[in-house]
């Protein structure tokens, strides 16, 4: 893991975490939640297997910044259109950043056709094959823009 600067004064985002609802792991939200905190902001981890309408419900009442989407099963580009789609009809959820990483499908090939369509179905970015570092670099500027 990459050696983190913790700015204390950095502004605090809001961070819900989920997996989807074919996805029972969960290492990877705690490694998200754990990370995601030591760079300061706040995390609510809604934990693996969530019901679609429990995380529409979650962020509804909780009001993100940001919702990172993670899967590890290797459905999350199936996963991730209709979750897109659930939480893009929500007004009160517009302003709310949606991003996707993992492992997002099961024949090992990474697409950018898949990239695409998520980026149309309303993700603001997708990090195909969990690449930690260009998340990191998303989070940095995230922070960023909220400061502004």
């Amino acid at each position: 893991m990459p050696h983190i600067e913790v700015s204390r004064t950095a502004p605090k985002a809001t961070v819900v975490i989920s997996g989807t609802a074919s996805d029972s792991h969960t290492w990877n939200l705690v490694y998200l939640q754990l990370l995601i905190q030591e760079l300061g902001h706040a995390v609510v981890n809604l934990g693996s297997c969530v019901p679609d309408g429990l995380l529409v419900a979650e962020c509804r009442q909780r009001q993100p910044d940001l919702v990172v989407i993670s899967s590890v099963n290797g459905h999350g580009f199936n996963d991730g259109l209709r979750l897109a789609a659930l939480l893009s009809s929500q007004p009160e959820l517009a302003d709310t950043a949606l991003v996707i990483g993992g492992k997002l499908g099961t024949d090992g090939l990474r697409s950018v056709g898949w990239q695409r369509r998520l980026l149309d179905a309303g993700f603001d970015r997708v990090f195909d094959g969990g690449d930690l570092a260009a998340f990191l670099t998303y989070l940095d500027r995230f922070a960023g823009r909220l400061a502004s």
